[in-house]
């Protein structure tokens, strides 16, 4: 019985990583869509988020199970609720992946406002938080994922950068350049929220290793 246990826990950890490298392309897909102007990109990033939406319905059956069928107690029922967070981040994510390649489609056949210089940037930040995040949760490192709290800070005040040379270079001079303008906010924008996202995790993280909590408690890190 409790190597049938272990084997259900292994192929949930397994489902939460595959949930994560999607998440994680779609980030670079719809980056990689602004960046070369590429519409049918952008349109793939959208239609390949039914699988991640029906990948996170499957983890959630399969963790609400766990808990209901099992009765999991310490460190495994741990496991399972910060699994179910990180799911629900996850997929989080994707969306704004999505939103991101929306923003791309109303951009496509109008000319760039001006090169794409710090959103390529937030953009590196965001999938090595993401990235660093599941890391630790792989290795249950509970440095790794102090390190990816921390570090949420340089993606805001980059998307600060964006939002203020947008606004006060353009916007505010020149009212014909909103409609160009106002999608590279939002994804800015959306981008700066992915790495709320991942900062969730890693807080989870935190959670599942030391039953800890430390979200809104930055100074306890």
């Amino acid at each position: 019985m409790k190597r049938h246990f272990d084997d259900e826990l292994k192929n949930l950890n397994n489902d939460l990583l595959k949930m994560a490298i999607l998440s994680q392309e779609a980030i670079y897909k719809s980056v990689e869509s602004l960046k070369n102007r590429d519409k049918n990109l952008a349109l793939k990033v959208i239609e390949e988020d039914k699988k991640i939406d029906e990948l996170e319905l499957v983890i959630e059956e399969t963790a609400i199970n766990l808990l209901a069928l099992r009765q999991p107690m310490a460190r495994d029922l741990r496991f399972i609720t910060t699994g179910m967070k990180i799911n629900a981040e996850l997929e989080r994510i994707a969306d704004l992946a999505v939103n991101i390649s929306q923003n791309v489609l109303e951009l496509s056949d109008e000319p760039l406002l001006k090169p794409l210089i710090d959103i390529p940037k937030l953009t590196l930040i965001a999938m090595g938080m993401v990235k660093g995040s599941i890391d630790a949760f792989v290795k249950r490192d509970e440095k790794l994922a102090q390190q990816i709290i921390l570090s949420d800070h340089e993606a805001d005040n980059l998307r600060d950068v964006i939002q203020n040379e947008l606004t006060d270079n353009y916007i505010f001079k020149d009212g014909t350049t909103v409609r160009r303008a106002l999608p590279l906010l939002l994804i800015a924008r959306h981008l700066e929220r992915i790495c709320d996202h991942a900062t969730n995790i890693a807080e989870d993280v935190i959670y599942m290793i030391k039953a800890k909590v430390v979200k809104h408690h930055f100074e306890e890190l």
